[in-house]
């Protein structure tokens, strides 16, 4: 019995164990540091996010109009990723809401080529990502902001891709659309 009161008295709480507290000395790492060095791009969760408009799609109540941030072919190819990855399954690989899901039986989304969605704010779009829309669940959390906003500049190619004409070629002769290539140019590649 006094065995058993000896091991009770022995115990050790949480509050009293053996931890290195954040930015006291330590002998355990050569720069006499306890704490390391946060890995590059992290950052803090509940960081403050000063800019409205790249986090939410709007200033005050309004949607924004443009993307934040310029958009180049590395921005495209990101939003076409993640595009396939997440918009695709319900909007198709080309907008027009009938997805592997749809054929399934679940609600089909609208096409983003109707006139309605070819004429909202580009800020529209990344607040349905952001918070749902209808059957449409929120992806904040699956989604980085940066990423929804490359599908936003992805999803504004593809609306341009189905209704382009030959002048919105740049650099492009419109003449020799749909043409086939010279002699001894190279053709389509055949898989």
């Amino acid at each position: 019995m006094s065995c058993l009161l000896f091991v009770t008295g022995c115990r050790q709480d949480m509050h009293n164990q053996p931890k290195y507290r954040p930015l006291r000395a330590s002998a355990l790492f050569s720069n006499g540091s306890s704490a390391r060095v946060p890995v590059e791009g992290t950052i803090a969760r509940g960081t403050r996010q000063t800019d409205e408009a790249f986090f939410t799609g709007k200033v005050a109540t309004q949607l924004v109009t443009e993307l934040p941030f310029a958009v180049d072919e590395q921005v495209l190819n990101r939003g076409e990723q993640r595009y396939n990855i997440y918009c695709a399954p319900c909007h198709d690989r080309t907008g027009s809401g009938n997805g592997m899901v749809v054929q399934r039986g679940y609600r089909q989304p609208p096409s983003m080529h109707i006139d309605r969605l070819r004429g909202v704010q580009a800020g529209h779009f990344f607040d349905v990502m952001t918070n749902g829309f209808g059957a449409m669940p929120d992806y904040k959390a699956q989604i980085a902001p940066r990423d929804r906003w490359a599908i936003v500049a992805y999803i504004r190619a593809l609306q341009l891709s189905q209704r382009a004409a030959a002048s919105d070629i740049p650099g492009g002769d419109p003449t020799k659309l749909g043409q086939p290539p010279a002699t001894g140019a190279p053709g389509p590649v055949k898989h």
